[in-house]
């Protein structure tokens, strides 16, 4: 029975360590293409960007819905105007941010796909594409980054009410819990059962 517990431990440490280590590559790629965009409007006399966690937030469940799609030259940065995805459970990507659809509406959603993410082809991906403009404009103050396989999604806020990306606190608000939550309480159950 001792070594069942052992084993038990071992088994669920390595998947802390193996969720760990996906979430610091992640955070990664995402601090550095922030750096980078922040350094490309530093070089055109531009504010930089600062983060905003709400906008990463929606970045997240946008990456989520393009995992695993594969890149091609009518996704991403290469999509043409008006053919966009459109994501009709967008309501519910809201929902999980704790964010009004009011508070988005003047913000920018920018999904790009580069083959492993690479920082420079990210980077020039967002900068020489028909993304420049919306990184060239002052409206925008913020930026909210998440990724997913190939996938990176860039979400730029403003300083407005309509582009704040601010959650509401509404009244009987049950917020869903996260993956990580799950797993807590996963663990727990099975150490409460040995």
């Amino acid at each position: 029975m001792s070594s069942l517990k052992n084993t038990t431990l071992l088994f669920f440490l390595f998947q802390a360590i193996v969720l760990i280590n996906h979430q610091v590559r992640s955070d990664d790629e995402e601090d550095s293409l922030l750096q980078g965009i922040n350094k490309y409007r530093t070089s055109l006399n531009l504010t930089a960007f600062v983060k905003n966690e709400n906008a990463a937030c929606l970045a997240d469940q946008i990456a989520e819905q393009y995992k695993g799609e594969p890149c091609t030259n009518s996704t991403g940065s290469n999509t043409i105007i008006g053919t966009e995805n459109h994501f009709p459970n967008y309501p519910d990507f809201l929902a999980h941010c704790k964010l009004n659809i009011s508070n988005t509406a003047d913000g920018s959603i920018m999904p790009a796909c580069v083959p492993n993410l690479d920082p420079t082809l990210v980077l020039w991906n967002f900068t020489k594409s028909q993304y420049s403009g919306d990184l060239n404009d002052t409206k925008y103050t913020g930026a909210g980054i998440a990724s997913e396989g190939d996938w990176i999604v860039l979400v730029l806020s403003t300083n407005s009410s309509q582009g704040s990306y601010q959650t509401y606190k509404a009244a009987g608000f049950i917020p869903r819990p996260s993956h990580l939550f799950h797993f807590i309480v996963f663990l727990m159950a099975c150490f409460f059962f040995l």
